[in-house]
């Protein structure tokens, strides 16, 4: 039972943490389209606009996130109009969050910011084993995620003060142990239960349709024999993979890159200082000022006594005991003012007091170096795909924008687009407003903007083609409807069948629920029950009764030692009459269990706290979402 609820308050925590953190943001080339899209706001939060620009981006980086964290799967079963959606909201509720924080005046310091940089995982990995950070491995992974070392940490700031926000209510779910049990116990309350069901298939053979009776009921019914509107699509697509593949970088190339920038290794050096460091709370900020000043001056006069005074005097507790030595570092890995100190310094020169958010220091440098080249041979393969990525993204920026010119211009064929691109007209049959029939096979047509634009009425009407739409990262797609199938009112004849059989359905499910009743009340009425045998249900254990007999075993006025009838309609599926024969209380839980329930719970709560917060933060900034607008009028 436990594990049940357990599992469920994971879940519910996933969706939270989804909601709050931001995965980084990822620059994409959507330079050819910048023009069209800059104000194509989709939501406002306040006065302030998310455009459509900002949201593919934000979808497209979630999009590549979950498929580094499921390769193989179909991208196409998680990018689709929903996930977009949920792509616009969480992007609508950082801004949220991040406007509640600015209204509370709520700041991330350089110290927090540290802190958490340091317990980063991912940042923890790129450590040497002395403990200074490789500081060449962080900026290329900030590199590969198109941020410099100042954009990442703003992103994280912007974090921080998000997580502040949201996570001081949701830290308020409080539930009393009184609560606390009467919550637990109806959740995990089981019921001993009979059933009987009347499923319409057993009435079947007892109802009749002819000719007449379908035609009735297909004329009282026009609108249930209507084909869906659909069309045949000619589409062409452009992506960064395909002209990635036709590039050769020249040997040349590679060796002239090697060469230039070999005078970039000035700027990997990497300085190995000690400090000593003295706090101050900002009430005797004075007094901590004065008394590194004197340390400075007796360290003027005795400098090799450094490493003895930092382990004496320094209130830096991570350097004090190894004499203040922070171990190698580059540029980019201290606060600003302490690294434009320590690089400024000659080797074995001690700096005046430099002050930083964490006090007052006194710095010598005591080791410079600078990272050898590698071989040539060794670094040869990643300079080539350094450089065909490079290629690629220029080549797809400008084919993208001559895609997106002659698909605009020359728009009643993709033919010439396809033709000065080299790419192949693709067609698909079956398209709906849903998406295309096979989606497996033509997955880029199930975006919603194309699928709007495809259905448009100058689409339909002119059968021109579509602008050039992004689909997923560095992919274009430009469609044209090749033939529309509107809505038709089918005939009598073509639905005879299907009208007659529906008929049959209906009166069966009828008959089903006209005996469920009639036997409900005899048997109220004291008639001898034919039921199954007794089994125990619960929340957790629904002994494969459908949810909807579930919650009408679990809503029926019965007792510990009163047995009730009820009955739960199952849709097409017919009526389940049930009787609750008695009501047992919930198996008993250790106090470990219990404890840990109790917690859940107040989590459980915490979250609902946080979920009302964010609708309160909705209405006072007074949230609109324009896509979704867009899309329930198309």
């Amino acid at each position: 039972m436990f594990d049940f609820f357990r599992n469920n308050i994971k879940f519910l925590m996933v969706v939270l943490i989804v909601l709050i953190i931001p995965a980084f943001v990822l620059f994409g080339v959507e330079g050819y389209s910048g023009m069209r899209e800059s104000r194509d706001v989709v939501a406002h939060v306040g006065k302030i606009e998310v455009t459509r620009q900002q949201w593919d981006a934000a979808h497209r980086n979630e999009m590549e996130r979950l498929a580094a964290q499921l390769p193989g799967v179909d991208r196409s079963l998680f990018d689709n109009e929903a996930s977009r959606l949920e792509s616009l909201e969480r992007l609508v509720s950082q801004q949220l969050l991040a406007l509640a924080a600015q209204d509370g005046l709520l700041v991330t310091t350089d110290a927090r910011l540290a802190r958490e940089l340091t317990q980063d995982p991912t940042i923890a990995s790129l450590r040497r084993d002395d403990g200074s950070l490789d500081v060449e491995s962080y900026q290329q992974l900030l590199r590969a995620q198109g941020m410099t070392a100042e954009m990442f940490e703003a992103s994280v700031r912007g974090d921080l003060v998000r997580r502040q926000v949201f996570e001081s209510v949701l830290s308020t779910g409080f539930v009393g142990d009184k609560l606390a049990a009467q919550a637990l116990d109806a959740f995990f309350e089981q019921r001993e239960v009979q059933v009987a069901q009347f499923r319409p298939a057993d009435f079947r053979a007892s109802v009749q349709v002819n000719d007449d009776e379908a035609r009735a009921f297909y004329e009282a019914n026009l609108q249930r024999f209507v084909t869906v509107e659909q069309m045949d699509v000619e589409y062409v697509v452009l992506s960064l993979q395909d002209v990635a593949a036709g590039i050769r970088i020249n040997e040349a190339d590679v060796r002239d890159f090697y060469e230039q920038n070999q005078a970039n290794q000035a700027l990997l050096e990497e300085r190995r200082a000690r400090h000593i460091l003295l706090t101050t709370d900002g009430s005797n900020r004075e007094e901590a000022q004065q008394a590194a000043q004197a340390l400075l001056t007796e360290l003027r006069t005795n400098p090799e006594r450094f490493e003895a005074l930092a382990r004496e005097q320094s209130q830096d507790p991570g350097s004090a005991t190894a004499g203040g030595d922070l171990g190698f570092f580059g540029r980019g890995s201290m606060v600003k003012p302490f690294e434009d100190a320590v690089f400024a310094l000659q080797p074995q020169q001690i700096s005046d007091v430099v002050e930083t958010e964490f006090g007052f220091h006194i710095i010598q440098v005591t080791d410079v170096r600078t990272p050898d080249a590698k071989p040539f041979a060794e670094v040869r393969a990643d300079i080539e795909a350094q450089l065909r990525q490079q290629t690629a993204q220029r080549q797809f920026a400008e084919a993208a924008e001559e895609f997106a010119n002659l698909v605009y211009e020359q728009s009643d064929s993709l033919e010439p687009a396809a033709k000065a691109l080299g790419l192949t007209i693709q067609r698909a049959s079956s398209v709906r407003r849903t998406g295309p029939a096979d989606a497996a096979a033509h997955a880029v047509l199930n975006n919603p903007r194309l699928l709007n634009s495809l259905f448009s009425d100058d689409a339909v009407r002119d059968k021109r083609n579509t602008e050039a739409v992004e689909v997923g990262g560095n992919q274009l797609v430009g469609a044209r409807v090749a033939q529309h199938y509107p809505v038709r009112q089918r005939a009598f004849d073509e639905v005879q069948a299907q009208a007659r059989e529906t008929l049959l359905s209906e009166r069966a499910l009828a008959r089903a629920r006209e005996q469920a009743q009639s036997q409900l009340q005899a048997w109220q009425g004291g008639a001898s029950p034919v039921l199954g045998p007794r089994m125990t249900v619960s929340r957790i254990d629904n002994q494969d009764l459908p949810p909807q007999a579930i919650a009408a075993a679990l809503s029926a006025n019965a007792g510990p030692s009163t047995a009730a009838w009820t009955q739960a309609d199952l849709g097409e599926q017919g009526v389940m009459v049930m009787r609750v024969n008695n009501v047992l209380p919930r198996a008993t839980a250790d106090a470990q269990r219990l404890s840990l329930e109790r917690q859940q719970l107040a989590e459980i709560l915490g979250q609902a706290e946080a979920e009302a917060y964010m609708e309160q933060l909705r209405k006072r900034y007074k949230v609109e979402i324009k896509a979704r607008a867009t899309r329930a009028r198309s």
